[in-house]
């Protein structure tokens, strides 16, 4: 997986490299949350991009002014009044669809409210590809991203849809500066299984990466979670590959698996995440209420780096 190393700000990087990109701007649907507006303030702070924010205008405003925030004509901030959730999350997916934005942010909102309205047929955001969840994490000790697919969207993806999963975070990790990502098709065990659909799915991903049906990364698979990002754990299994031990993207194989995973490195590793929905038209960022306002920065970052390429 890389060196271990004593410190390596891996995400604050790409704030850097965001804040060097220009004309992006940020939707935000329901704004009305104190981690939301206080991402919101912080990235306006370091001219990361301009902001629509919908919502009830008035509680946005008293959040903003509770923390300190004079808008006095800020021309990188708006402030559009919503009666409702779904009024807001209408109003912020439009303006991504009319090219008034190039980001789509899930403020204080239930998931399925604003993924209905990334998905209308008439100005949603769809692209006849799968929407899925790639979270790239920065975790102690180590000096390169690690790149986790997909804990929040797929439940339980068929051969096809890993293979569009796999395209979606290959887009993200070039965004980021992974040109040629290594992708690792996680299972419990690292030999092809009959009974065990992972692996086999794994093994035909492996395939039809070597045949150029899968292009822009390097997939090998089925392989355990240890031999994928340990060199040394490779080795003693006498596992010989280009991506065991060097993986840049983790595939697995259902949503429980990448969900204990994302909260396992965050909870008990502490490691730092930002993390978009990718497949549509423009990157979405879908954070929890639960996350911090500087996983939600991050994501932000991680959002207009993507949009710009």
């Amino acid at each position: 997986m890389g060196e271990r190393v004593e410190t390596y700000m891996l995400l604050d990087s790409l704030i850097d490299k965001a804040t060097q990109l220009d004309h992006h701007t940020i939707a935000v649907a329901e704004a009305g949350d104190d981690e939301v507006i206080e991402a919101v303030i912080d990235a306006l702070d370091r001219n990361l991009a301009n902001f629509i924010l919908y919502g009830d205008q008035e509680k946005i405003q008293t959040i903003m002014k509770a923390r300190g925030f004079r808008n006095n004509g800020n021309k990188n901030l708006e402030i559009v009044h919503a009666e409702s959730n779904i009024s807001a999350a209408e109003q912020a997916v439009k303006a991504v669809s009319n090219k008034e934005a190039t980001v789509l942010m899930k403020g204080n909102i239930p998931t399925n409210v604003v993924l209905k309205a990334a998905l209308h047929k008439e100005y949603g955001l769809r692209t006849g590809n799968i929407l899925s969840h790639v979270a790239v994490f920065e975790i102690p000790g180590y000096d390169r991203f690690t790149i986790i697919t997909d804990a929040a969207m797929n439940i339980a993806p068929n051969l096809e849809q890993k293979v569009q999963i796999i395209r979606n975070s290959t887009a993200i990790a070039r965004s980021i500066g992974v040109e040629y990502p290594k992708v690792a098709a996680i299972a419990a065990v690292e030999t092809v299984n009959q009974t065990m659909q992972a692996t086999l799915d794994a093994a035909a991903l492996t395939m039809m990466n070597k045949r150029g049906q899968i292009e822009g990364c390097l997939v090998d698979g089925p392989l355990g979670l240890d031999n994928a990002i340990s060199s040394a754990a490779a080795e003693h299994k006498g596992i010989t590959s280009d991506v065991a031990g060097k993986a840049d993207i983790l595939l697995v194989p259902a949503i429980e698996v990448g969900n204990a995973l994302y909260k396992s490195l965050i909870y008990f590793a502490k490691a730092k995440v930002a993390a978009v929905i990718a497949g549509a038209k423009a990157p979405i960022v879908l954070t929890s209420r639960a996350d911090s306002a500087e996983s939600k920065l991050y994501s932000l970052a991680l959002a207009i780096c993507c949009a710009d390429k």
